[in-house]
């Protein structure tokens, strides 16, 4: 704007700051009649010829005509002005919101159940790019949220039908007339059915409450509990050997709840020992490393592929390779550990060893148990 009044004010109008003066041929031949301007009359270009008047239309001669310049020449600047900078904008903000209607178009078909539209934003890293990556990332990470759910829910169904089948199955048999000796052999099938669907859902329900459950006010040694854990291992298998390396100079307590950590050890263990060969070994180790206390269960066996080591936290999932005898659980050992994990604010990662060991390493990391400062 102010580019556009300098350059009209200083070169679109004339500049004549004298009056324009008419000098008529009686006075001409007068030498003695003084100009009535202040017109320089030693400048023969300035003198007006004899008998000529002079036009003042266009001339700017005094400060009302720079004025009204300065006046017409603003109004056509903000007209101007306002068309280009209307026109810039409209342009910019269809580019700017461009993607706020892509991200927009996303939403909508999330909300109605499609999670796998992506937006792949191209262009400069800026803030709507930023939003755009990571609304990509949420509805992935919804995506296999809801994927799992669905695993989940035909997985326990399945788990639960089995057993239920079997139980109508039997009461079928009794109902058609079974003899005394018949019926002695069912009962005990019945029992072990039933019990296979209370601990089906005592799992479940220890998987639903781990995250959520209080911590205990004093510190949980690992290591301890871990010696303890491996003992009580020990004594069930005698064809799996179990050795437990600890830390002997820095604590590796941490601030938990007990009883839930030592499920997450036991599940560990049990794991490690069931999906194993006869005569491998158990290797835990419980250290400390800066603020985090590291358990690292590692077990020997047939190899594993990096899909199934990818879903063996996954509930009611099983690695059938891995199954070499009939305690093969609910495929809800290890769905139990990465909740318990994550109520005590830790990760817990699995790994598959080599070829030559087989068998799997799982690393859990938990927050180091911090002293209370004295106040």
């Amino acid at each position: 704007m102010v580019t556009f009044v300098y350059v009209g004010i200083r070169y679109l109008p004339t500049y004549d700051f004298t009056t324009p003066l008419v000098v008529p041929q009686s006075e001409a031949s007068t030498p003695n009649v003084a100009p009535k301007s202040a017109v320089d009359l030693r400048d023969p270009s300035s003198q007006p010829q004899r008998g000529e008047t002079i036009d003042a239309t266009g001339l700017i001669r005094d400060k009302e005509d720079v004025w009204a310049t300065v006046l017409a020449l603003s109004a056509g600047g903000v007209v101007l002005v306002l068309a280009v900078g209307l026109g810039a904008g409209w342009l910019l903000s269809r580019r700017l919101l461009a993607p706020l209607h892509t991200i927009n178009r996303a939403a909508a078909k999330a909300g109605e159940g499609d999670l796998t539209y992506r937006i792949n934003a191209q262009g400069p890293h800026d803030e709507l790019k930023q939003l755009a990556d990571t609304f990509d990332t949420t509805l992935e990470r919804l995506e296999e949220s809801f994927s799992a759910h669905q695993r989940f829910a035909a997985n326990a169904s399945h788990e639960l039908l089995t057993p239920l089948a079997t139980t109508r199955a039997i009461l079928q048999m009794t109902d058609a007339g079974t003899s005394k000796e018949e019926f002695a052999e069912l009962v005990p099938m019945l029992r072990e059915t039933n019990e296979r669907n209370i601990r089906v859902v005592q799992d479940l329900l220890s998987l639903a409450s781990a995250e959520q459950a209080p911590h205990d006010a004093a510190p949980v040694d690992m290591a301890e509990l871990t010696g303890r854990a491996a003992a009580e291992q020990r004594a069930r298998s005698a064809d799996v050997t179990i050795t437990v390396a600890t830390d002997a100079v820095a604590s590796c307590a941490v601030r938990g709840s007990a009883t839930l950590l030592r499920q997450l050890v036991v599940n560990l263990l049990d794991n490690a020992r069931t999906h194993n060969v006869p005569g491998g070994t158990v290797d835990v180790r419980v250290g400390r490393s800066a603020d985090t206390v590291v358990l690292e269960v590692a077990n020997t066996g047939p190899p594993l592929a990096p899909g199934v080591v990818d879903r063996l936290f996954e509930p009611f999932y099983r690695a059938r390779p891995r199954v070499s005898s009939d305690r093969s659980g609910h495929g809800l050992g290890l769905a139990i550990v990465r909740s318990i994990t994550r109520g005590h604010h830790g990760t817990v990662a699995a790994r598959a060893r080599t070829k030559d060991t087989g068998g799997l390493l799982v690393r859990v990391e938990l927050p180091a148990w911090r002293v209370p400062a004295d106040d």
